[in-house]
C-alpha cells in the first residue's frame, strides 16, 4: 500500500511517499481503509519535533511510527474475531496513529460508526 513516510524531523521535506506492506489486525483489531486524514497542530509539532522533549516519546533523531497522521476517516475493510461492534463496509471515523496511508489498524476503541448524514 502507498503511505507517507516521515524519515526524520523538520519541514515538509522529511515526507516521502512510500510503498509498504498492509498493518495485519489482531482478534480485537479493525483495519480501515482510509478515505480522508486531516492535518492538524499535533501532526504540525510532530513533523517539527518541537517542542524538543516530544523526542523523548515520539523518538530522539527520527519519529518511532513513521507513517504520520492522527485523523482518520474510512470504511471498515477486516475485523479481528473478538470485535463486536463494527463489521466490515461500516463507514468510520477515529485516531491512531499512521492516518497518512491507504490503510490503518488500530483497535475497536479507536473507530465510531459514522453518523447517518455526515459526509
Amino acid at each position: 500500500m502507498k503511505a507517507i513516510v516521515q524519515t526524520g524531523y523538520g519541514s515538509t521535506d522529511v515526507f516521502e511517499l512510500r510503498e509498504i506492506e498492509k498493518p495485519a489486525v489482531d482478534d480485537e483489531g479493525v483495519l480501515v481503509r482510509v478515505r480522508a486524514a486531516s492535518v492538524n497542530a499535533l501532526d504540525w509539532h510532530l513533523m517539527r519535533g518541537i517542542p524538543s522533549i516530544i523526542r523523548l516519546t515520539t523518538g530522539l533523531r527520527r519519529p518511532k511510527s513513521p507513517v504520520p497522521g492522527v485523523d482518520v476517516a474510512g470504511t471498515v475493510a477486516a475485523v479481528g474475531r473478538n470485535v463486536t461492534r463494527l463489521k466490515p463496509g461500516d463507514e468510520v471515523f477515529g485516531m491512531r496513529s499512521g492516518a497518512f496511508a491507504e490503510y490503518v489498524a488500530g483497535k475497536e476503541r479507536n473507530f465510531v460508526p459514522k453518523p447517518a448524514g455526515f459526509t
